[in-house]
């Protein structure tokens, strides 16, 4: 019988590594593989992770491919011809993904029994895609607005990292400062991170305290 304990370790290990990939190690490869083409790659196997992490049953894996794929298509297409009417969408779809995806990671946090690593692992993971998704809603805005953000003259098709930066700067509150919302509708989104991240954090570690003085207290 298969250890369904280390089945979901070793899948929500391997989103993990896949996000901190994406996050940390793809800058550093862009003189060894075109830049796009290295992220698009990357951000492909970040919705492959995240569909062998977090679906189970047939259902959900109907329900989740059906907002990946429209995501992953916009990332190829580019390649074909652009469109922003396509990136947009794409992105859309995107969003939602990661939304059903942090939904399916709490209820597996709030399900648990106790405190273990895939408990951690699932809690690091949607602070991950949480600042990713809003790094998606950062790129729509920016092509439905134009001029948005101040990007110190960052492209369309540059936008996609830069804006990943700027969502963890403001999801961790650093603020540094070198982009900037630049309409009060990206003030407010930008806003709406900042408060949704702390709030994460906050409640995430008083469940995750209480949760183990009140197995340590059994």
């Amino acid at each position: 019988m298969v250890d369904q304990t280390k089945t979901t370790k070793h899948r929500f290990l391997i989103l993990l590594s896949v996000l901190l990939f994406y996050v940390v190690v793809t800058p550093f490869l862009y003189a060894l593989i075109e830049r796009h083409l290295l992220i698009d790659i990357v951000m492909t196997f970040v919705f492959i992770a995240a569909m062998h992490a977090i679906v189970r049953k047939k259902t959900h894996i109907v329900f989740g491919l059906l907002l990946a794929l429209p995501m992953i298509i916009s990332i190829w297409q580019g390649y074909l011809f652009e469109s922003l009417t396509f990136m947009v969408i794409g992105r859309l779809f995107g969003i939602m993904f990661f939304g059903f995806a942090i939904f399916g990671l709490l209820r597996f946090i709030l399900a648990a029994e106790k405190v273990t690593s895939e408990v951690l692992f699932a809690a690091v993971i949607i602070y991950l895609l949480m600042a990713m998704m809003w790094s998606f809603v950062y790129v729509s805005m920016e092509i439905i607005v134009p001029g948005s953000f101040n990007l110190a003259g960052a492209r369309i098709k540059e936008t996609q990292f830069v804006f990943l930066y700027y969502s963890f700067v403001t999801i961790t509150t650093l603020g540094y400062g070198d982009i900037t919302p630049a309409t009060h509708q990206a003030g407010a989104l930008t806003i709406l991170e900042a408060i949704v991240g702390q709030i994460y954090l906050v409640v995430l570690v008083a469940f995750l305290v209480g949760m183990y003085v009140s197995r340590r207290s059994k």
